[in-house]
């Protein structure tokens, strides 16, 4: 089921509404189809989510989401600089890789490319959290764990956060299927609560200090 996570991330509409950018704190999602809302109501998927859990902790801060359909870490490394001189974010989330392995591009190029991001992201005075990713076991277990690893690898060297998969107990869980669209590639909205309390747990430290 792993293919579908890959899959997801290359396909799916444009991203969500930004939102204002408030006194507190900015958090700046930058990712694909997978913090997108592809195919399910606005404001069900986990970025949407996360303003509203946000609420529920009585933390002060808005979210941008700078999600694009189908963008690769290039895309993201191009649109990065203006969107930090925008929104100057207390916290970003990289979710950005998928579409590399699929396109079959190099993993060369997509660390440096993710270590260009985090590196960016930090001179801005942001906080950073890596969301990794996997592809289907077609690739070959060598591809794989390398590409799994360039995640693990950028967030080690820069010494940010980092979620191992973030469609973990989605792609890889017992109900696999029901948790995707008639596609078999885009989560369903009920999925998108799972990615968020993937996400979590290595994103709720960094807002430490945000008034609450």
């Amino acid at each position: 089921m792993h293919c579908i996570a890959v899959a997801a991330a290359c396909l799916g509409a444009a991203s969500s509404a930004t939102a204002s950018a408030g006194p507190s704190g900015v958090i700046l999602v930058v990712g694909d189809s997978l913090s997108a809302e592809y195919g399910i109501p606005r404001g069900t998927g986990w970025v949407a989510l996360l303003e509203q859990r946000l609420k529920a902790e009585r933390i002060i801060a808005s979210v941008v989401n700078a999600s694009i359909s189908g963008d690769t870490t290039a895309g993201g490394r191009s649109r990065l600089p203006a969107l930090l001189e925008r929104h100057r974010p207390k916290v970003v989330v990289i979710e950005l890789g998928g579409n590399d392995a699929l396109r079959g591009l190099p993993l060369d190029g997509t660390r440096d490319n993710l270590l260009a991001m985090t590196r960016a992201a930090k001179a801005a005075g942001a906080r950073v959290l890596i969301a990794g990713m996997q592809v289907p076991p077609n690739y070959g277990k060598t591809y794989a764990d390398a590409f799994q690893g360039v995640f693990s690898t950028v967030a080690k060297a820069e010494a940010v956060a980092l979620v191992p998969f973030l469609l973990k107990g989605v792609a890889d869980g017992p109900d696999a299927e029901a948790m995707f669209q008639p596609d078999r590639i885009h989560p369903v909205a009920k999925a998108h609560p799972r990615m968020l309390d993937n996400v979590w747990p290595a994103l709720r430290p960094l807002l430490q200090g945000l008034p609450r």
